[in-house]
């Protein structure tokens, strides 16, 4: 019996899905989503309603799905990375909500960063430079990171006003250094090594004092090594991989002889976790300092607070979507004395920081983060612990907005204090 070619008795015009014959991807040459991870999607819908920009517009282009579709369009020669496909990416937060309710497990992260690193070239030539400035440059250098902190007072009056909010005031220690080793109290369990960060150790070298703190109470010795750098997370969610890579590499040598790497900020583990799809070879053991406090157990008594404390703790996306981390923390601070947990409504939503993103994107940052800031002064908290330096810098800006006084510190700080006592 004869038999025709499947799809042979088709309409005219009628074809199956997928690129039109002899068409060729759209992409530039270099990083760009694979094909794999185009057609891992099966666009069953089910991340809509988890996005925050979908949530907020209704719009299917401000949707993982309708940014998947854009970036399949260029992948078979329908569309182009033009200025329309750039403003679809640049609105996406890259929170990750979408991975994780996805049953398919599309690696959306990944292909957002390579769908950015396309659209780099076609931003005016001050945002380049700005962007190749800050991430780069100046983050990538702890000496230029220092100068840029040490000017931050002098350039604050100048600065826009939404800025200036998000900007922690005071300079931490511009002049001084974390131990490179702390010996552990009591009996020795194991050496950890400390991602200090680049963010976070020129505002927040508090929260890094106390998780070195923390450790060491907890039997684990902690180093520092000097050769680290920044992460490289903020680079590479926006599109400069090669800055990003980079900067895995260097790490990768700085922590190569370490059994495990401890960070305190969500958005810099969650992206060394995955060094290793970013470089070949470049994979590090890395724990969030609260996942790893509850996984191997306190060595005594978790303390007690001066007095009854209500305390709103906050889910960092990249710690609850990237990483899976939700009850860790909370057992942990129900674990303290005086401490009354209280969830936020809405808690798993985001807040709108996502990077440089309450930057670039301050509308719908504004909108998200006037959205959390409402939902955590519901709660009637004192303290706000959040284990993220870019949400933090958040929250405190849309509680400013609001006029509340609570006060947002990281949950290593609250064990911290209680262990002291």
């Amino acid at each position: 019996m004869d038999t025709k070619p499947l799809g042979a008795d088709l309409p005219d015009g009628v074809r199956f899905i997928g690129p039109e014959v002899d068409w060729e991807p759209g992409w530039a040459p270099g990083d760009a989503p694979s094909l794999a991870d185009l057609n891992a999607c099966v666009a069953c819908g089910l991340c809509l309603p988890h996005c925050p920009t979908y949530r907020l517009t209704g719009e299917e282009s401000a949707s993982p799905r309708g940014r998947i579709t854009a970036m399949r369009a260029v992948q078979e020669g329908r569309a182009a990375t033009d200025e329309t496909f750039a403003r679809f990416m640049d609105l996406c937060l890259v929170c990750r909500a979408c991975e994780d309710v996805c049953p398919s497990h599309v690696p959306f992260g990944r292909m957002m960063e390579a769908a950015r690193t396309q659209i780099e070239p076609l931003r005016p030539r001050r945002a380049r430079f700005l962007r190749r400035l800050g991430l780069d440059l100046v983050l990538p250098s702890k000496k230029l990171t220092w100068v840029a902190g040490a000017l931050t007072p002098l350039a604050r009056p100048f600065m826009p006003r939404r800025i200036r909010a998000l900007i922690p005031r005071g300079g931490g220690e511009p002049f001084a250094r974390l131990p490179r080793v702390t010996e552990p109290h009591g009996q020795l369990r194991g050496t950890v090594a400390l991602l200090s960060g680049c963010v976070q150790d020129r505002w927040f070298r508090r929260v890094n004092r106390a998780t070195i703190r923390v450790l060491a109470r907890n039997g684990w010795r902690v180093v520092v090594p000097r050769r680290q750098v920044c992460c490289g997370a903020l680079a590479a969610h926006n599109g400069h991989l090669r800055a990003a890579r980079r900067l895995a590499k260097k790490n990768a040598a700085a922590f190569a002889e370490v059994d495990v790497v401890v960070a305190n900020a969500a958005g810099g583990g969650a992206h060394m976790a995955e060094y290793g799809d970013l470089v070949e070879g470049a994979g590090l053991p890395v724990r969030d300092v609260m996942e790893f406090l509850h996984g191997e157990g306190l060595a005594g008594d978790a303390g007690s607070l001066p007095a009854l404390t209500r305390v709103a703790y906050h889910d960092p996306c990249h710690a609850l979507r990237a990483q899976g981390i939700h009850h860790q923390p909370r057992g942990l601070l129900r674990a303290i004395g005086n401490l009354e947990l209280v969830e936020i409504p809405n808690g798993d939503r985001y807040c709108g920081a996502a990077g440089i993103y309450n930057v670039t994107e301050p509308e719908m940052s504004g909108r998200l983060m006037r959205e959390k800031a409402e939902a955590v002064a519901s709660t009637g908290a004192a303290v706000v612990a959040s284990g993220n330096p870019g949400c933090t810098m958040q929250l405190l800006a849309g509680l400013g907005e609001l006029g509340a006084t609570m006060r947002v510190v990281h949950p290593v700080e609250l064990l911290d204090r209680a262990m002291a006592r």
